[in-house]
């Protein structure tokens, strides 16, 4: 309470503005997340966006498909040179190849505040340690060496597996905004799902747990599942 008697958020002694998301390079056991760079990542990428069935992955994408290269790297080059979205590539630390892109975005340095989004992870990345370590490595970086307060995941409310894979890596949903945006024509609905600096110990101790070497087999199939929660 205040002098007022009024409630009042808990105080944020010696807050001051986080600063914006400057590594090149995070490294993992499984991958690395190196900032997106279309002359050594394009090519390696749409051959991997390419090899899928079917376009499935890019529906819930404002982007998306691509019908060519050039059309790829072209997009590739304009993420590229985005302050924010700031996109990195997913590479596989056994090849080197990248198979996968995500951005830090909607940076909010004064508040603490930044986005995880724009995810496109090909077919070769689904269900995998790689693609989990990706998030932990963003997730450290956020909360440690840059010392934000809140990280969010949104997506289109009808997108499911977009939904699951943010509680299983440790969010919590926080609500819906109804006609939030229009892309490729259509509706959204935005889920709004967020992780905060006072809720990150937990969950980095899960994925720690999750991620040494002792949860594999020597096929490198998980033996327990990730549990944030």
């Amino acid at each position: 309470m205040n002098e007022f008697d009024q409630p009042v958020g808990d105080p944020v002694p010696g807050w001051a503005s986080a600063p914006l998301p400057s590594a090149d390079v995070l490294s993992g056991r499984f991958c690395a997340l190196e900032r997106l760079d279309p002359d050594r990542h394009a090519v390696d990428l749409y051959a991997a966006y390419a090899s899928a069935s079917d376009d499935r992955a890019w529906t819930y994408m404002a982007f998306g498909p691509f019908l060519s290269f050039e059309s790829y790297y072209q997009w590739s080059v304009a993420a590229a040179d985005s302050p924010d979205p700031r996109h990195y590539a997913l590479t596989d630390a056994a090849t080197g190849r990248a198979l996968g892109t995500l951005a830090l975005m909607r940076h909010d340095p004064a508040n603490g505040v930044i986005e995880v989004g724009s995810i496109v992870l090909s077919h070769v990345l689904q269900r995998t340690a790689a693609a989990t370590e990706a998030q932990f490595l963003l997730m450290r970086y956020v909360f440690e060496d840059l010392g934000y307060r809140r990280y969010e995941w949104k997506c289109d409310s009808l997108n499911e597996p977009s939904r699951k894979a943010a509680e299983r890596l440790g969010f919590t949903y926080e609500g819906t905004f109804r006609q939030a945006l229009v892309y490729k024509g259509r509706n959204r609905d935005t889920a709004w799902f967020a992780l905060t600096e006072k809720e990150w110990p937990a969950v980095r101790a899960a994925f720690e747990t999750w991620l040494n070497p002792a949860n594999f087999d020597t096929q490198g199939r998980q033996r327990k599942n990730l549990q944030t929660r």
